[in-house]
């Protein structure tokens, strides 16, 4: 119960900053310098739980603050900070009620299962192609058997391409607007088409079934 009520309270203390202090937030990740980076990783741990601003807007407003290599690096560790967090909370907060509602779904738990045996690929891919939601990620393998350094260590190589290729949309963006757009619009593309793909080969998948 101690558990459960101290990972409530440091959810509403994260929504709680990130909802009343954004503009503020903001302001001083635009000013760059030592606290700003600070201030930067802070807020992007941040939107890993709760979109104050969406994330490719503030990796990219990084990008342009810092540049690509240090652009990318900050967003990488306030990623990395905000998942793992998440993924603790959602092991050690919620886990045994959250186990009790998992029982009911034969479903849920066969998934629970593949998890557990191919955790470091199903990490893999799910962050290089989001077809499940990152929060949900974070929850099913916080609620899983799978070890936090598999989940850390298949989180960061899958985050990279996405927060490398923000930062530099963003570090060019002021130079070359529609390059930036193209760039990030293209890469949406190919995730989006995959996703296609996966949706509709699991719909006949199923229907052949």
């Amino acid at each position: 119960m101690f558990k459960r009520i101290l990972s409530i309270g440091i959810l509403l203390i994260i929504i709680a900053i990130g909802l009343l202090q954004k503009d503020e937030l903001l302001f001083l990740v635009k000013q760059g310098g030592a606290l700003s980076i600070i201030i930067s990783m802070l807020f992007v741990a941040i939107c890993v739980f709760f979109p104050v601003i969406p994330f490719p807007v503030l990796a990219g407003m990084i990008g342009a603050v810092f540049g690509t290599a240090q652009g990318m690096l900050i967003s990488l560790t306030g990623a990395m900070a905000g998942t793992m967090v998440f993924f603790f909370i959602s092991r050690y907060g919620f886990r045994d009620f959250a186990q009790e509602k998992l029982m009911k779904y034969p479903k849920v738990q066969e998934y629970d299962e593949f998890l557990n045996r191919n955790s470091f690929l199903a990490i893999l891919t799910c962050r290089l192609i989001p077809v499940i939601p990152a929060p949900v990620v974070n929850i099913i393998c916080g609620l899983s058997q799978v070890k936090w350094l598999t989940f850390l260590t298949a989180s960061l190589i899958g985050k990279i391409p996405n927060i490398l290729l923000l930062s530099y949309a963003g570090a060019t963006f002021s130079n070359n607007k529609l390059y930036a757009f193209g760039l990030y619009g293209i890469y949406v593309l190919i995730i989006f088409v995959i996703n296609f793909v996966f949706i509709y080969r699991k719909q006949a998948k199923s229907s052949s079934d």
